[in-house]
């Protein structure tokens, strides 16, 4: 397998968006600071205010690394409902570095993939659910919500920046 047969994160967290559907529930990668939780790869709000947590793992010693976090993947306000890891198809055989509370999304290349930029995701076990588990409150969803929304903007200046690079123009434009 060559490099650009791998399976990115941002290809992983795009494909997850949609499979959660992003139209009906808060999604927002990378959530580190602003509402008192753990480091995220991947938040997902559902409308009934419950927390799903999605760890994206796209090597073998990611996945064994993540075995030595301190957090384990436990929110202190017990608003994390279900905890997934979302890995390439050719991490099949590591999941037994996979917690066993957690479900398993496994992501692949279809035949579509180079027609329409598409993973297929399947689920491979469900995760268990957190009996314990308290909602969101309104001021949290609202505040991951605003992460997410501050990240637009740093985006579009990317995209600026990388728009002006092709084009060979020396300038940089800042916000």
């Amino acid at each position: 397998m060559n490099k650009f047969d791998k399976i990115t994160t941002l290809e992983i967290e795009k494909r997850l968006a949609g499979y959660f559907d992003y139209r009906q529930n808060v999604i927002v990668p990378n959530i580190s600071w602003g509402v008192n939780l753990h480091e995220c790869d991947l938040l997902i709000i559902r409308k009934s205010g419950y927390g799903i947590e999605v760890e994206i793992k796209i090597s073998r010693s990611d996945l064994k690394a993540d075995l030595k976090k301190h957090h384990n993947h436990i929110d202190r306000a017990n608003r994390i409902s279900e905890l997934y890891f979302a890995i390439p198809d050719y991490l099949k055989d590591s999941i037994e570095f996979i917690p066993e509370d957690a479900g398993i999304l496994i992501l692949e290349r279809n035949k579509y993939y180079h027609q329409f930029n598409c993973l297929k995701v399947q689920r491979f076990r469900k995760a268990k659910i957190n009996k314990n588990r308290n909602k969101f409150s309104e001021d949290e969803i609202l505040k991951v919500a605003h992460l997410g929304a501050m990240r637009i903007w740093k985006l579009k200046q990317d995209i600026i920046e990388m728009k002006r690079k092709i084009l060979g123009v020396q300038q940089s434009i800042e916000f």
